[in-house]
């Protein structure tokens, strides 16, 4: 683990320039992607078949154009969203609303170690014994849309943390991009 403070030529030159900037990153894997050009793909954790279909494909496809996809490691679209970036060899960045002793969630601890593995890099604001509270994760999106060029939505209810990143890229001056929902 590397300890990246906001004043070390390595912190990300986006997140210089949002609000509350975090003070420092935990960081785990190839943080020389951080600077990169990524997109944020995020969505919800209660998933349609269409959005996780979306999820996987639009990241695999931004990736073979060499866009790093950034997301939370969160249930659902997030997920889908880093293993298609993946598949296509793709770096993914994940952005964690707790330490790194405490994976959140537990199901997605192998996608955690294969972003690793396969050159990706993974982040948080939180020391590592730092349990995932729910008020960690709103703070957490400033990051994930902070580190981004753009954010695109999948499947979002109107409120939710999907939204509350959407708020944060506004802020941000970040484009915004939605997944036209499918009808039936």
């Amino acid at each position: 683990m590397k300890i990246i403070n906001i004043k070390d030529k390595d912190y990300p030159e986006k997140l210089k320039n949002i609000d509350n900037a975090p003070q420092k990153l935990y960081v785990l894997g190839n943080e020389k992607i951080l600077n990169d050009f990524g997109l944020a793909i995020i969505g919800c954790r209660q998933y349609t078949e269409y959005g996780k279909k979306v999820a996987k494909e639009l990241s695999f496809k931004l990736a073979k154009q060499g866009v790093n996809i950034i997301s939370g490691l969160a249930k659902g679209i997030d997920s889908f969203a880093h293993t298609g970036c993946m598949v296509a060899g793709g770096k993914t960045i994940a952005v964690l609303g707790s330490g790194f002793n405490n994976i959140y969630p537990k199901e997605n601890i192998e996608i955690f170690k294969e972003i690793i593995r396969t050159g990706g890099v993974v982040v948080t604001e939180y020391q590592p014994d730092i349990k995932p509270i729910g008020e960690n994760f709103p703070m957490r999106n400033r990051i994930i849309s902070g580190l981004s060029d753009g954010v695109i939505v999948i499947e979002a209810r109107r409120k939710s943390g999907t939204m509350i990143t959407v708020e944060y890229a506004l802020e941000q001056g970040k484009e915004i991009f939605a997944v036209p929902r499918k009808y039936y």
